[in-house]
């Protein structure tokens, strides 16, 4: 039997970050209440979507114990393949499969490096970042992509439908990892991996598939998170996933997944997602210079660091 408030103490991390995504709410509702406008919320929200989908698959990265920064040039190049089977006239549907396909190709090599030669993934990633870019550099010259059709943005959808859209797809996303993360073996095999590897081998479970897998599905994930950002624009910018990896890995550190492995919720992500993605907008609302919003991310991201520490020397 579990110990009263148990559950609590293993979720605190979740907990606390809600409440300081709550009192930060609060506070723009009484100092800031143009924040809560509606069409300013639904536009965060729909640029959060997409950050929200790249960081449920990271979330699962760093529960297995790896790490991926390589998902922002992936990015970049998937927004460009889309735009550019978009600009051949290839239907929607065909657009959206060959960019989740090219994201999941580029998570293969990932995979293939890391799981299959054991290279540190950290190290595998930053190669692959910047080979990621570079060709990507090489091969467009930082030009846009123009000439997109009609049906591109928006899905031709029209704006606010387009907009609710993209944003019902990254509640579908979450839903069913998070389902998964919890109910299927597949998602146990992720914690099982993440905590001790040669413990999950004995038990019958293959980490090297397992942790292939996991980067197979964070390029599918970052392949889908670039469709649905280069749909709400008229052009493809070839630098749009600058940063993203910082974004992802912030928000599920935050969220409470310990960066060494085995420990971690999709519902913290959400939350991290959510508390991150305000500060920016909270600060300028309130009356501060936008450049304090990563001083502030970085405060976040350190007392969240600092407190999985003590929590495990006390642990």
């Amino acid at each position: 039997m579990s110990r009263p408030g148990s559950g609590w103490n293993r979720h605190l991390r979740e907990w606390s970050v809600a409440l300081a995504y709550l009192v930060l709410l609060v506070l723009l509702a009484f100092l800031a209440p143009a924040f809560y406008k509606p069409d300013y919320l639904r536009g965060l929200l729909v640029s959060k979507s997409t950050v929200l989908i790249a960081a449920v698959g990271m979330t699962l990265v760093i529960v297995a114990r790896q790490i991926d920064i390589s998902v922002g040039s992936q990015f970049s190049v998937c927004g460009v393949i889309a735009g550019l089977l978009a600009q051949s006239g290839l239907p929607m549907p065909l657009v959206a499969l060959g960019t989740v396909l090219a994201g999941s190709l580029m998570g293969a090599c990932n995979g293939v490096l890391v799981a299959l030669l054991g290279l540190p993934s950290i190290v595998v990633t930053l190669a692959t970042m910047a080979i990621f870019r570079e060709t990507l550099r090489w091969w467009r010259e930082g030009e846009f992509v123009f000439g997109l059709p009609a049906n591109f943005q928006w899905f031709g959808l029209g704006q606010q439908t387009g907009q609710w859209a993209i944003v019902a797809v990254a509640g579908v996303v979450f839903c069913v990892a998070a389902w998964s993360l919890r109910n299927l073996a597949g998602g146990r095999a992720v914690y099982a991996v993440g905590s001790d590897q040669e413990a999950a081998r004995l038990a019958g479970l293959k980490p090297q598939a397992v942790v292939f897998a996991i980067f197979v599905g964070m390029g599918a994930m970052v392949g889908l998170a670039s469709l649905l950002n280069a749909v709400q624009f008229g052009v493809v910018d070839p630098n749009s996933g600058v940063g993203l990896e910082l974004q992802v890995i912030a928000a599920a550190v935050v969220g409470g997944t310990a960066i060494s492995g085995g420990r971690g919720t999709l519902i913290g992500t959400l939350i991290g997602v959510a508390l991150l993605g305000t500060i920016g907008p909270a600060l300028v609302f309130l009356g501060f210079e936008p450049q304090w919003e990563k001083a502030v991310q970085g405060l976040i991201i350190l007392a969240a660091v600092a407190s999985d520490a003590v929590g495990g020397r006390k642990r």
